[in-house]
């Protein structure tokens, strides 16, 4: 069960202390993008996304983009984000994210993971051994596929919470 629960659980991604993750030696974020940086419904980044990374570029965060879903969906975010990307990458398999970091310079420890989805990204993120961090979803609006997983991890979350292990709505760092 503890490969479901986030080293950090936040509301949104500007509610992370980004400062305390350079202090702990992060200084690459992969972002999701559905859920967590916009909703379903928006097909461009918002100007507060693009204010945000436009804050960590400067402040020496190296970012990217890693979304299941596909390519024209994720393309504009990385044209007006100014960031690499990944698209179909099929979280929680690794294979393509493993492959982005063994393409880059940084370490496993130097690495946070960032979404919304417990079966996705945190699964994903735990599996290789970066840290991770759980956002709530933006949004209840979701693709259709996503709606399945939806279920499943609303069960993990119970049980994760019987056990003490995660609580919904009990954010920490």
């Amino acid at each position: 069960m503890e490969i479901y629960v986030p080293d950090i659980y936040q509301e949104n991604i500007y509610k992370i202390n980004y400062d305390m993750l350079l202090s702990r030696g992060i200084k690459c974020l992969i972002f999701d993008l559905d859920n967590t940086l916009v909703t379903i419904k928006e097909n461009t980044p918002t100007e507060e996304n693009k204010k945000l990374f436009k804050e960590l570029k400067e402040k020496g965060f190296k970012l990217y983009l890693v979304s299941n879903s596909i390519k024209t969906r994720v393309k504009p975010f990385h044209e007006e984000l100014k960031v690499d990307y990944i698209y179909s990458a099929q979280k929680p398999k690794t294979e393509k994210i493993i492959e982005l970091i063994n393409n880059s310079k940084f370490d496993l420890d130097e690495i946070a993971m960032i979404g919304d989805s417990m079966v996705d990204d945190i699964v994903c993120g735990n599996t290789i051994g970066i840290t991770t961090i759980l956002l709530d979803q933006l949004s209840k609006s979701e693709f259709p596929f996503a709606r399945i997983k939806r279920s499943r991890e609303k069960r993990i979350q119970k049980k994760l919470r019987d056990n003490d292990l995660f609580t919904k709505g009990r954010h920490y760092e």
